[in-house]
């Protein structure tokens, strides 16, 4: 086995050997045998290209390690991705000049596309299709995890809708220290019925990826690797968009299509004009809304995209707008609130990016006023419509956990089970208190309706109600007074299909932070990541179609990810 594999084992020997880790873990007998029983991610062979597909496009993807200017004098050390088109339009690859960033992959639905994946850097890694619809194999689960020099080849027919997607690295335990060193690109599908909009294109296409890091004195990224100020994610204090400090785009006085992307770790924007013009969302994760939509502020959690219609027409030549994270609050506990009160506070006013108007043009592109038609499940089409498949989110001294149990592989729970061809009803809670209007019957509805498999009624894990975790009264640490005191906000992101947003209902006692951000959001369209606020419960609609095998859920504040915060789905 590589050094990454022994990684695994040393995260554990840590939580349990460590003085503080010891006394949570004495406390939580059940989360102790979880990871005692914790099997080793298995090595498997990389997959070969097969003679038998025949591809429209065909790319090579190299990880590398490199340097680049970021900021002034000398070069960062970066992780980064290159591409080289084998086979396929021209126009399939775009770089983004002077930037660590991968180059813009752009695809058309119902293409068949393989991509050989080189490993160049010293650790193991594979590559994840955020928000693409591929079977298992081709998801870049961790077990597909490819050591230096070694490659691994990717074929799929693109499924999805016109939309932007992400790739980035997602191996066990390395995702969020990868991609915090540069490792992540844009992955844009096209369709017949975006193309019918003409939508602004070319020059007037504009990707936006945000991202936060911290740089010592020799302009080399800092990135805290302890436990401990790991907990709430890791923050910068240095924004970059598209790899870029201090960014700045000219434009003429006309509609520009601006495509957003949260490629930070952990850090969550409240994106707003510094005037007060309004955001026009044209389409999030999935692809584009039915309608347009005008927000105040729209709020991005990593993982998370916004497609918005910029229009600069009427503004004078020489006149600017600031792109700014606004003020909000709530997403840390009041405990992390004090471990991040440096520089660039979580949920403080910022700037993002400035736009100068440089040049007059007598351009008008008209906004559509219908911009595509999205095929909408009801719950009553769903398989469980009276028994949502839990995703409970809780937190803990050391532990961050989904359906409480830390990511282990071969772990299933029988409320992890889904049959393929089916569309589910799920819900996504704070096991540790709030949501679902604090009423203990709709609790013990969604967690318990699958057989008891969480244990959270008693039995698997010893329970969250009673013993065991204690996550939901007395009995051990007694982690429900803590789990309220650690709630924070979770960008819970689901591989496989886009789901639909069905409500949300927010607990008691979090109704002025939520005031602070819940007309950013947007829920109209089809979404593979959602922001569940402190106390709040989300319900969605997501189908499992066409593939077998294991998908993986997880928060993608990475760096809970990486401690465990990940859960699979088993397909069958």
């Amino acid at each position: 086995m590589s050094g990454y594999y022994n990684n695994n084992y040393s995260r554990r020997r840590f939580l349990a050997h460590s003085s503080m880790g010891l006394l949570a873990l004495t406390g939580m007998p059940g989360l102790l045998n979880a990871m005692e029983g914790m099997q080793a991610m298995p090595k498997i062979a990389p997959r070969k290209a097969s003679p038998d597909f025949k591809p429209d496009v065909e790319i090579e993807l190299l990880c590398k390690h490199g340097s680049i200017p970021i900021l002034v004098g000398q070069e960062t050390r970066v992780m980064q991705y290159s591409a080289k088109l084998l086979q396929g339009p021209k126009d399939t690859i775009t770089e983004i000049a002077g930037s660590y960033l991968g180059p813009i992959i752009r695809l058309q639905k119902g293409q068949k596309v393989r991509i050989h994946l080189h490993n160049g850097l010293s650790e193991a890694t594979v590559t994840h299709w955020h928000g693409l619809h591929v079977p298992a194999e081709m998801d870049g689960h961790p077990q597909y995890a490819i050591d230096p020099g070694e490659k691994l080849v990717y074929e799929f027919e693109v499924l999805n809708r016109a939309s932007m997607n992400i790739y980035h690295p997602h191996p066990h335990e390395a995702t969020a220290t990868q991609v915090y060193h540069g490792l992540a690109g844009a992955l844009l599908v096209n369709d017949q019925e975006e193309a019918a909009l003409e939508l602004p294109t070319g020059e007037y296409e504009i990707p936006i990826v945000i991202q936060d890091r911290l740089f010592d004195t020799e302009n080399q990224l800092i990135y805290a690797r302890g436990m401990h100020n790991r907990m709430t994610g890791f923050y910068g204090d240095r924004i970059l968009v598209n790899g870029k400090a201090d960014f700045q785009i000219d434009v003429d006085s006309r509609a520009y299509r601006l495509r957003f992307m949260n490629g930070s770790t952990a850090r969550i924007y409240k994106l707003g004009w510094d005037d007060g013009t309004p955001i026009t969302v044209i389409g999030v994760d999935g692809g584009l809304l039915e309608q347009p939509e005008t927000k105040p502020y729209v709020m991005l959690a990593p993982g998370e995209r916004l497609d918005v219609w910029a229009d600069f027409s009427g503004r004078n030549e020489g006149s600017q707008l600031v792109m700014r994270s606004l003020a909000f609050s709530g997403v840390l506990p009041k405990m992390g609130m004090m471990m991040h009160s440096g520089s660039l506070p979580v949920g403080s006013d910022y700037p993002i990016f400035t736009v100068r108007v440089t040049r007059k043009v007598s351009d008008t592109h008209k906004l559509p006023s219908t911009l595509s038609k999205i095929n909408r499940y009801k719950i009553t089409d769903t398989a469980n419509p009276n028994k949502p498949v839990p995703i409970a989110i809780s937190e803990g001294h050391m532990a961050m956990l989904l359906n409480g149990r830390p990511y282990a592989y071969n772990d299933v729970l029988p409320s992890e089970r889904i049959p393929v061809n089916t569309v589910q009803l799920m819900e996504v809670f704070h096991a540790h208190g709030g949501g679902h209007g604090n009423q203990t019957a709709d609790t013990e509805q969604s967690a318990g309706h699958q057989g008891g498999g969480m244990g959270m009624m008693g039995g698997g894990m010893g329970g969250m109600r009673h013993g065991g975790m204690g996550m939901m009264g007395g009995g051990g640490m007694g982690m429900g007074g803590m789990g309220m005191m650690m709630s924070m906000a979770h960008p819970i992101h689901l591989h496989g299909q886009s789901f639909q947003i069905v409500s949300r209902t927010v607990g008691a006692g979090t109704e002025d932070d939520y005031a602070s951000v819940h007309e950013g959001f947007i829920e109209s369209g089809l979404k593979d990541t959602v922001l569940v606020m402190p106390g709040e419960s989300v319900r969605i609609i997501k189908p499992f179609q066409d593939f077998k095998g294991l998908f993986m859920f997880h928060c993608h504040n990475l760096e809970h990810e990486d401690m465990g915060m990940m859960r699979e789905f088993l397909v069958e």
